[in-house]
């Protein structure tokens, strides 16, 4: 699913990430973990395609996202769900219109986008918050509709960045097995955090990242 051969990425004379060797398989569940200013949410815009690297190649899903067209980058992007550390809601949009956006972008017709809208909500307790604004819901909520937005269009890879870091340890537990129940409907599931609390929840495959360069994995 993601390959990465010595990919480096620097912004000016600052190195973000040196060497990156990376493979994440189909179907796995991964976290990237290290400490603030490790690399992680570079990696991950990478990964997504937000950014170019510096040097190396990357491979999602067998494709060079180095050697396509920004048309063929952009239908990817579509396949692919990105849960943003600072939500990225619209403030002047329901929370119905934050979700049902995603699906409007790619062309959906309306009556899929209004199903398909209410069917995810439904599916993460939001049925009841559909008409609110996000500053009218708690960070918990507000997290929940940030990964509605990045599920709805039923991605083949779901990317979160530090998901749960304004969260208390209770949410935390609930936003993580939101996570678990997207990854065994089959998605790809790559979370960048340096919650500890978090990381100890789970078994899964933890890559450790420090100073822009892999250490190991736990």
């Amino acid at each position: 699913m993601i390959r990465m051969f010595h990919v480096r990425k620097t912004f000016g004379a600052s190195v973000a990430l040196r060497d990156i060797n990376l493979h994440i398989r189909k179907g796995e569940f991964a976290f990237i973990t290290g400490p603030s200013g490790a690399g992680k949410t570079t990696l991950l815009r990478l990964i997504f395609g937000a950014d170019r690297p510096t040097s190396g190649h990357i491979l999602i899903d067998g494709i060079n996202l180095g050697r396509i067209s920004k048309k063929r980058l952009d239908y990817l992007r579509r396949k692919v769900g990105f849960v943003f550390q600072d939500f990225k809601l619209l403030p002047n949009k329901t929370v119905f219109e934050n979700v049902a956006i995603a699906l409007e972008v790619m062309g959906e017709g309306p009556s899929y986008v209004r199903k398909k809208t209410h069917q995810t909500l439904r599916s993460l307790g939001l049925e009841k918050k559909e008409t609110l604004f996000p500053l009218q819901l708690s960070g918990g909520e507000q997290q929940r509709v940030a990964i509605a937005r990045a599920i709805v269009k039923n991605p083949m890879l779901l990317l979160a960045d530090e998901p749960t870091g304004n969260l208390d340890p209770d949410l935390t537990k609930e936003i993580m097995l939101l996570f678990k129940t997207i990854h065994m409907k089959g998605t790809t599931v790559v979370i960048a955090t340096h919650n500890k609390g978090l990381l100890d929840m789970t078994a899964q495959r933890k890559i450790l990242l420090r100073r822009g360069e892999i250490l190991g994995e736990a």
